[in-house]
């Protein structure tokens, strides 16, 4: 049975909710565009291209098809982005762990795979939310561990993907309770989210973190079961290392939400939308 949230995390998601209206302020002038921005040479790696670092491990956000096409959320977020700029969108598969050195060294001109905000990344790159999301944790149908409180948790193995938020989260809740005078959580890091998921139906861990509309599908599929969910909802972002096509990439979110799109592609998923009209780069 998945449980639903705490009265507590309902209050962080309409906290979040608030938060977000002041990301246009806080992001300082925004340039007017009347038709779709165009961009000095040099700002992109390849001229006419949208060159996108992703990790296609994680349904319904991003993955990939029998075939190996990529297909999910994000996916058609960055296609639509790139069409609006007049670009070709092409895509990079990798893990998560290059995707911040590769962005600096100008292996890729975005990373589009739903990297969470925090102001230590936003010093080093711009960051556009355009999605909400939070975690959940989930283990083996039946719930045989009796996970039902993030304090069960403790001692418990878990599996998270390397260097993601749920990695980050968790070893943050893991202090909580060593905190309050219990055991801390055994964090088991993996590649990608499909290794943690495999950990799990192998038995290897107690419990996977992953993002909410992971666990969703995976739990209709009857694969898992989710224990808890809505855990720390924050911002995923869409990132840049350059100011110019940032500033572009906001252009395109605007026009696909005034249009219709945004909402369309996301009603689609069932994913959190950014609430407001308008979308903005965040620096704090």
């Amino acid at each position: 049975m998945r449980r639903n949230a705490t009265p507590q995390m309902d209050r962080r998601f309409v906290l979040l909710a608030g938060a977000s209206a002041g990301l246009i302020a806080a992001a300082g002038p925004r340039p007017s565009f009347a038709q779709a921005p165009r961009l000095a040479p040099g700002v992109l790696v390849q001229p006419g291209k949208l060159m996108m670092s992703t990790n296609p491990t994680v349904p319904p956000l991003m993955y990939a098809d029998d075939r190996g096409g990529l297909k999910g959320l994000r996916i058609e977020v960055g296609i639509e982005i790139a069409k609006r700029l007049g670009l070709e969108a092409e895509y990079i598969r990798t893990d998560f762990a290059p995707m911040i050195p590769g962005l600096a060294a100008r292996r890729w001109d975005m990373i589009n795979t739903g990297i969470f905000w925090s102001e230590e990344r936003a010093k080093l790159m711009q960051m556009i939310p355009y999605e909400v999301a939070a975690l959940s944790y989930a283990t083996f149908p039946g719930n045989p561990t009796g996970i039902r409180t993030p304090d069960d948790l403790a001692g418990k193995r878990v599996a998270v993907e390397l260097g993601a938020t749920a990695e980050n989260r968790t070893r943050a809740l893991s202090e909580s309770l060593v905190a309050k005078g219990l055991k801390a959580i055994d964090i088991a890091t993996f590649n990608n989210i499909a290794e943690a998921i495999a950990a799990l139906r192998a038995r290897q861990v107690d419990a996977v973190a992953a993002i909410d509309a992971t666990v969703k599908l995976l739990q209709d599929s009857r694969t898992v079961e989710t224990v808890l969910s809505r855990q720390f909802p924050q911002f995923s972002c869409l990132a840049t290392r350059e100011r110019s096509l940032a500033d572009a990439v906001v252009w395109a979110l605007d026009a696909m939400k005034a249009d219709g799109t945004y909402d369309k592609i996301f009603d689609a998923y069932g994913v959190g939308k950014m609430p407001g009209a308008k979308f903005a780069i965040r620096e704090t």
